[in-house]
């Protein structure tokens, strides 16, 4: 059953473990000595565990490879070695990068930037002041006027007879007045013949008291008879009564002259009334005619000839030249940012032009707390918000040969920091 034959083959032989493993070489030994012995003297049988895979493995040995005989590859050089050019470049890329960054960030320090703006104006509505039938509108949409362009002309044949009658009333107060004059200089004439009557009166009234008085003394001396002193007594009373009577019509005279003054000062109270009256018939008449009251643009014309329009009726907008930049910035913004700091703006609707400005004031409060429906901060959930601030920016030189209007998006960049940045050193000293 058994031979110790080295030519005789075992199912170990083929096995996993390889033919000349000494696993296989015991097993012989011993089936040889139990073939020997006999079946009465075979030793008990001991089991083996099964040989972990790992005792399997070391069992095994080192695994026959067919490269084995293949020479070993020298170690792989890194990349710096095998790329040195690539690396430099890589290095000089990396230093430039963070000049070119470090340059980027010390200039934009000198800025606050912005692109919540919008271009701005006090755009109006222009309307008539007088009613009436629309008869000319000699300007068309989008249209820029100089001051005193006519927008649109009102039938005048109304307004210009309400002239022409105010006119007539100024002219018949104007009479009442010379007519005044002419009375009074009447009545002065009055007044000095009625002065110098009473001066006469008065001198007769001398004479008369004189004679009374001497036949007075010469009757006592019994020179006179008593008839010729109660003659001359009684002409002394009537030159008094005479006298009397002068000052008498000197004082109406004079109270009349009172009466024509007043007169004539009703006819110049009457004279301006119809003046005022004048002059508003010249401002209505004048009203008529809807002139520009400054250089601009009209935008959504509504007027048309023909219609009827009363005070108050819309008919156009009006654009002022006098436009200007309202930039929102943030309110972390605004410590270094002053009245008169130069400004850079470029208009969405024209990207290719810069134009310059300079900041002109900064609004005292935020942009809501002047709103329709300011923001109330006093609730019990309370974020807070970094607010925005109106900044008015005036246009040094804004483009003339293009359309601006207010509602236009602008982007805002102030420079807020007067000394040179390192790359406007740079710059200047290449």
């Amino acid at each position: 059953m058994f031979k110790d034959d080295p030519a005789s083959e075992s199912p170990w032989e083929d096995g996993p473990l390889g033919g000349g493993s000494s696993m296989s070489s015991s097993w012989r030994t011993g089936a040889m000595t139990v073939a020997l012995r006999g079946p009465a003297e075979a030793p008990p049988i001991i089991e083996r565990p099964a040989p972990t895979p790992v005792e399997a493995d070391a069992e095994r040995g080192p695994p026959t490879s067919p490269q084995k005989d293949k020479p070993a590859e020298p170690p792989r050089r890194g990349f710096l070695r095998r790329h040195p050019f690539l690396a430099l470049i890589a290095l000089v890329g990396l230093v430039v990068a963070s000049a070119a960054a470090y340059l980027y960030m010390n200039y934009t320090g000198h800025f606050e930037y912005t692109d919540d703006a919008f271009i701005a104006a006090r755009q109006f509505a222009v309307a008539p002041r007088v009613s009436g039938n629309v008869v000319a509108v000699p300007v068309t949409d989008n249209q820029h006027v100089a001051a005193g362009a006519v927008i649109a002309r009102i039938d005048d044949r109304d307004y210009r007879v309400a002239l022409e009658q105010a006119q007539a009333q100024v002219a018949s107060a104007q009479a009442a007045i010379q007519n005044a004059d002419a009375q009074m200089q009447v009545q002065q004439a009055q007044i000095n013949s009625a002065q110098a009557q009473l001066s006469q009166q008065q001198a007769a009234l001398v004479f008369a008291q004189q004679q009374a008085a001497r036949y007075e003394a010469l009757v006592k001396n019994g020179a006179g008879t008593v008839q010729s002193a109660q003659q001359y007594t009684s002409q002394l009373h009537q030159q008094q009564a005479t006298v009397e009577s002068a000052e008498a019509a000197l004082k109406l005279a004079q109270r009349q002259m009172d009466t024509l003054k007043a007169q004539r000062a009703s006819a110049a109270a009457s004279l301006a009334q119809a003046e005022a009256q004048r002059d508003q018939a010249q401002l209505n008449l004048s009203y008529t005619v809807v002139r520009a009251d400054q250089p601009g643009r009209i935008v959504d014309l509504s007027a048309a000839v023909g219609q009827y329009v009363q005070p108050g009726t819309n008919l156009t907008m009006f654009v002022p030249d006098d436009i200007w930049v309202t930039a929102n910035f943030k309110e972390t913004q605004l410590d270094p940012m002053r009245p008169g700091q130069p400004a850079t703006l470029v208009i969405d609707a024209y990207p290719n032009r810069v134009v310059d400005g300079h900041v002109a004031s900064v609004q005292p409060g935020s942009g809501t707390a002047f709103s329709l429906l300011p923001a109330e901060n006093a609730t019990g959930n309370w974020v807070k918000i970094v607010q925005r601030v109106p900044v008015k920016i005036v246009m040094d030189n804004p483009p003339a040969d293009v359309a601006l209007g207010p509602g236009m998006s602008v982007d805002a960049n102030v420079r807020v920091n007067p000394k040179p940045s390192l790359y406007g050193r740079l710059k200047a000293s290449l």
